[in-house]
């Protein structure tokens, strides 16, 4: 089935109507399911798959080339269709989208571009009807620099309580023109700007960390903590399950602001390196205080609301930190998304993961892509231990991105799927310049490290751009150009054709719910050639991917339940991923 469009019949204004897949995956295990306890049902977020919605790429409804919540809520049954337990929405609150929405101007309202919230409360009660549960993104590290507090700071001046709410202060040198300290942006130049005195002279600084549009919360204000308060409670009153937290390890700066002594480790590796302005130990209080906040809407259905953070750090046991009883309930493991196509890298990040994170009482939370990433396709097509590059939709790419889906999903944990991971999506590596729109590039002018390229709207249908996305009479251009090889991904080839990156991930998630041991669940490794990584879960589950490009003996008889490629009895070939089932192991 065809998304319907405008130019077959939909009517203008509308959302289209989604392709949905036939018939059932093929009948799993005989006793392998079994029925939640009470307490795993109230736990959920322990063993749950949320997939990622990138709101403005996912679905457009009004044919302005941008999508909106009324495109996700018609997306909604094929998500269910295709087996995960959630979605979590990038940000679609007003903003002048200098960031795309992680530059907030109203933490409690909808951008007119996406909605109002009577459209948002729709999502969530079609989301709870069908059994998902709704994540928003929240960005409590910075604001936009149109938010009321920001203009109020402008306006008001030195030393005003306005000026308190975020990082200001006096340049250095003879008359103030220097930044306060030497600190760089993640996203390219100084962290400071400098902002003009009523004479029209130069006055003080701030400091942003990301971008001059994103101008860092001073959370050592107890205002701005308290507002925050009232953002969680505003949105966990409209029905939302829990928050994904933006840059979960910032938000707290060392009070003296001193110079660093690597002041553009941050713009280098565009991540949170800098020990001054990221991972303070003020932060954790936070984290407790919103824990209590969510167990508080948590005590009155036993449901749990869920705190995921975030949390870029150096180490899995930094990381473990964030996760303790009392603080997070989970944060992204980001040290397998960084890996190399490796055996013994993606040995020794699982290993210490498991160690490290599970130790806390919480579970891993897994996830090989995002928005602000190189999609796996590609990424993993240049990995080392390629027999050099190759073609992002073809050879080693594709077959290695299933292949580490499908271990992905062996793990015991939660895991999170970003929007046309599903599809098999490439990243779109040669979008003009005069397109892009990340401020990255903008800040540094090189396209190293830009994120627009895993950020093109989603292909629904038929052979040419919108592909479905958007609709209606002189329905706008998506907002970032689709390829014509878009085709090839389309949602409805996918769902037609049982051997497509669809089909992988419906019937991995199906017999990954059938299991008793999701979050849980042991994980024993076996011995195995040095290029392959197998292991064998309490529950039975037996999981190896062959990284090497040559087939070996399976690590188990006969005929896998599951396996990211074609898998003949007793050979597991290269970049290859299977599932086989044993009998638990004894306790």
């Amino acid at each position: 089935m065809l998304i319907a469009t405008a130019g077959n019949g939909s009517p203008a204004g509308s959302a289209p109507s989604l392709p949905l897949p036939g018939p059932a995956s093929p009948a799993l295990p005989q006793g392998a399911a079994g029925a939640p306890s009470p307490d795993t049902a109230q736990r959920w977020w322990r063993d749950a798959v949320i997939y990622q919605v990138y709101v403005r790429s996912f679905l457009d409804s009004t044919g302005d080339g941008i999508g909106d919540l009324a495109g996700v809520r018609t997306g909604l049954p094929y998500l269910k269709k295709l087996g995960v337990d959630g979605i979590w929405l990038s940000p679609f609150y007003p903003s002048p989208q200098h960031d795309h929405g992680y530059d907030v101007a109203d933490y409690r309202e909808v951008d007119p571009v996406y909605g109002d919230l009577a459209e948002f409360d729709g999502l969530v009660a079609d989301a709870h009807r069908l059994g998902l549960k709704v994540l928003l993104d929240i960005v409590p590290n910075h604001c936009s620099s149109e938010h009321p507090w920001f203009r109020a700071a402008l306006e008001d001046g030195p030393g005003s309580a306005a000026r308190s709410l975020f990082h200001f202060a006096d340049g250095r040198g003879a008359s103030g023109e220097l930044p306060p300290n030497n600190w760089r942006a993640m996203f390219g130049g100084p962290a400071w700007s400098r902002v003009e005195a009523e004479s029209g002279a130069g006055g003080q600084w701030y400091l942003h960390m990301f971008t001059p549009e994103q101008p860092d919360l001073n959370w050592r204000n107890p205002a701005v903590a308290a507002d925050f308060d009232q953002v969680l409670r505003f949105w966990l009153d409209r029905g939302v399950d829990g928050f994904r937290i933006d840059v979960a390890a910032g938000l707290f700066k060392h009070p003296e602001l001193p110079d660093s002594p690597d002041p553009a480790a941050d713009e280098r590796t565009r991540d949170s390196v800098n020990p001054l302005a990221w991972n303070q130990p003020e932060v954790h209080q936070v984290w407790r205080d919103w824990r209590a906040v969510c167990e508080e809407y948590t005590a009155r259905d036993g449901h749990d609301r869920l705190l995921v953070g975030e949390v870029s750090v150096r180490t899995p046991g930094e990381q473990a930190a964030y996760v303790r009883p009392d603080e997070l309930h989970q944060a992204f493991f980001f040290h397998l998304l960084t890996a190399h196509w490796d055996a013994g890298t993606f040995r020794r990040v699982i290993s210490e993961a498991l160690t490290d994170i599970a130790g806390t009482g919480s579970t891993v939370t897994w996830v090989l892509n995002n928005h602000d990433q190189v999609r796996t396709v590609t990424r993993y097509a240049t990995a080392p231990g390629s027999a050099g590059p190759t073609e992002s939709a073809g050879g080693l790419g594709p077959a290695r991105a299933r292949a580490g889906a499908l271990l992905m999903l062996a793990l015991p944990g939660a895991a999170y799927v970003y929007q046309g991971e599903e599809l098999g999506l490439p990243e779109v590596v040669d979008l003009p310049d005069e397109v892009l729109t990340d401020p990255i590039y903008h800040r540094t002018g090189s396209r190293e490290h830009i994120r627009d390229g895993c950020r093109v709207p989603l292909p629904w249908s038929g052979h040419a751009s919108p592909f479905g996305f958007t609709s209606g009479t002189g329905a706008a251009r998506p907002w970032l150009p689709q390829p014509a090889w878009f085709a090839e991904h389309a949602t409805d080839r996918a769902l037609a054709d049982t051997r497509s990156f669809w089909h992988l991930y419906r019937d991995g998630l199906q017999l990954r719910r059938s299991l008793p041991q999701l979050g849980e669940g042991t994980l024993r490794w076996l011995d195995s050639p040095p290029q392959v990584l197998a292991f064998v879960r309490g529950d039975g589950l037996v999981c190896a991917v062959n990284f090497g490009t040559e087939p070996v003996p399976a690590p188990v008889p006969g005929v896998p339940l599951l396996a990211s490629g074609d898998c003949p009895a007793g050979t597991l070939p290269g970049s290859t991923a299977a599932w086989w089932m044993h009998a638990p192991a004894p306790r």
